[in-house]
């Protein structure tokens, strides 16, 4: 009963509600910053290269390898099976447009998280949505709703659904018994999970940068493999996917379940372009100028959709393995692989799905601290509460190995469509400042 109350409020909040709002707020930005996100593509990518001011600062590189950690996870395989399983080949399409559009979202809210951001005694900077809407729209109690969905999201949901999409890749092993298996992982990962937090903040920066990009670029190369020796089928891959994508007598037919509204809903998951989870990392970039760590972020939307996504959806549907249902999630992922690897395939996505949890898991948690701190009247908790939060953290990434799929995907649906339904439309009331700091920029 309780899974069904969750669909239903899940299903009600994306059609129509966010889906709206995304469209609306992704579009009056494109048009009003003329196109940021792909008109200062080669200016984004060149950004990457220029070290923070100070070594002791987080670079814009770093800000967003942080903010790509929490993008790229478990979502990148296992949400974008959930959408073809579910929706159709059509949802990939739709994927693709939430990116584009969304990443002009993306360059706002990093954008304002700069120019509001603040300092701290010992030099760092920091801030997010809540301190813009603090500050700028002097809503204090709006401000501390927004904290209170982002430690929802990040610290429960997002978790929930990343230590289940851990274990349900499991399944495709002898061993697997639903009994005792998910149990055992579960009990693994929020044991390594609760050791690593007492590293910090800094400790995250590190780990994550240092493991994002080579987990990334061995998972395309693999994909790319799978891609390569199925060649014959890309034409009518890309067929299928158009076909569906258009099909919109299907898609009116029956619009919660249809491949529009899961290529925007796994979208939005993976990429959170809008949900005002990457500008507290971006706030604490050491930039010259607000508008850089905006372009900045405007990548890490491309390579978690564009690059990672993509990679899922063009190996499954290129290797022609039945979709379905009952495979849906990691399971399609592996069988799509295997047709290439054979027994190898599967191993590979586990070891991957592994790292991208790992990291999600911990870039998350970064930055719920953010948030934390900020209802704390912008001190840091006290080491007590960190410790028993901490310890809650690892109950939460236990109980998600063990909870029924359709409830950790709404779970996580909700509470990130609460934070963007709160984020996006401050963001396009404050728009003004982040597009007056473009054209500064551009001067």
């Amino acid at each position: 009963m309780i899974g069904q109350i969750l669909d239903k409020i899940d299903s009600v909040m994306y059609y129509p509600i966010l889906i709206i709002v995304m469209a609306i707020s992704g579009i009056y930005f494109t048009i009003l910053t003329k196109g940021v996100q792909i008109r200062l593509f080669p200016e984004s990518v060149r950004l990457l290269k220029e070290p923070p001011e100070d070594k002791k600062n987080v670079s814009s590189l770093q800000a967003m390898l942080v903010s790509t950690a929490s993008r790229v996870g478990t979502g990148n395989i296992v949400g974008v099976s959930t959408a073809i399983c579910l929706g159709g080949p059509g949802a990939v399409f739709w994927m693709w447009i939430m990116c584009i559009v969304g990443a002009s979202s993306a360059f706002i809210e990093s954008t304002l998280a700069q120019v509001y951001k603040r300092k701290s005694d010992d030099g760092e900077c920091y801030g997010g949505p809540a301190y813009y809407i603090e500050k700028a729209l002097h809503a204090p109690i709006l401000a501390g709703v927004f904290c209170v969905f982002l430690i929802a999201t990040y610290a429960v949901g997002f978790n929930l659904l990343c230590s289940y999409n851990l274990q349900s890749t499991f399944e495709a092993y002898s061993f697997y018994n639903k009994s005792i298996t998910p149990i055992i992982i579960g009990a693994i990962l929020a044991v390594l999970t609760g050791y690593c937090l007492l590293g910090g903040g800094k400790r995250i920066v590190k780990l994550t940068s240092l493991i994002v990009p080579v987990m990334g670029i061995a998972y395309v190369l693999i994909s790319l493999v799978v891609i390569l020796f199925n060649i014959k089928n890309i034409p009518a891959m890309f067929v299928l996917i158009f076909k569906d994508a258009f099909d919109f007598k299907s898609i009116l037919g029956g619009v919660a379940g249809s491949c529009m509204i899961y290529g925007i809903k796994r979208g939005l998951y993976s990429n959170e372009a809008g949900v005002g989870s990457a500008p507290n990392a971006s706030a604490s970039a050491k930039v010259s100028h607000p508008a850089k760590q905006g372009l900045v972020q405007t990548l890490s939307v491309y390579i978690d959709t564009l690059l990672l996504c993509t990679a899922t959806a063009l190996m499954c549907l290129a290797s022609g393995t039945e979709r379905s249902e009952a495979v849906s999630g990691a399971p399609y992922v592996q069988n799509a692989i295997s047709t290439v690897f054979g027994k190898v395939g599967p191993t590979f996505i586990t070891v991957a799905m592994v790292l991208f949890a790992f990291t999600t898991l911990l870039g998350n948690l970064y930055y719920v601290d953010n948030a934390l701190i900020f209802l704390n009247h912008k001190k840091k908790p006290s080491t007590l509460f960190m410790k028993l939060f901490h310890l809650g953290c690892a109950i939460v990434v236990f109980a998600g190995a063990i909870i029924p799929m359709n409830a950790a995907w709404a779970m996580a649906d909700i509470t990130m469509g609460g934070m963007t339904l709160i984020n996006l439309p401050c963001c396009m009331i404050l728009g003004k400042v982040a597009i007056d700091a473009l054209k500064d920029y551009e001067k």
